[in-house]
C-alpha cells in the first residue's frame, strides 16, 4: 500500500512538473495561403489553465482564450479577424520538452504544424 501511494505521488509530481514545461516562447512557421509566416507562441501554465498568445512575423500578440492543460495535451481558442469576419481557430496540441505539435481547425479545414522552444 505504501509503495502504491509513493508511486502515485511520484506520478502526480511528474505530471504537475511537466505542465510547467509549456511555459515560454515556442517558434515555428505556419503556411498561410502558400506563404511561410514565422509565428511565436507564448504560453504560461497556472495549474490546468493555459494563457498566452501568438504573434506573426513580429507583429502584435493575439491572446488565446479557453486555454486548458491535461497531462501532455493542451487546447485553446484563438479569436481572429479574417478579412473583416470574426472567427475562432480551435487548437489542440501535444507537448514534449522541446516541441509542441499543434493542430488548428476552423469549419471545413484543419492544419498541423510544429513549434519549438
Amino acid at each position: 500500500m505504501k509503495i502504491g501511494l509513493a508511486a502515485l505521488g511520484m506520478l502526480l509530481a511528474t505530471t504537475l512538473a511537466f505542465a510547467a514545461d509549456v511555459d515560454g516562447t515556442w517558434n515555428g512557421t505556419l503556411n498561410v495561403t502558400g506563404s511561410n509566416v514565422p509565428v511565436a507562441w507564448t504560453f504560461k501554465a497556472e495549474g490546468n489553465v493555459l494563457t498566452g498568445g501568438v504573434s506573426q512575423d513580429g507583429g502584435p500578440v493575439a491572446p488565446i482564450t479557453n486555454g486548458k492543460i491535461d497531462g501532455h495535451s493542451i487546447s485553446f481558442v484563438l479569436p481572429i479577424d479574417y478579412q473583416g469576419m470574426q472567427m475562432s481557430v480551435d487548437y489542440s496540441g501535444v507537448v514534449s520538452p522541446t516541441e509542441i505539435k499543434l493542430t488548428g481547425s476552423v469549419p471545413g479545414m484543419s492544419f498541423e504544424y510544429v513549434v519549438k522552444k
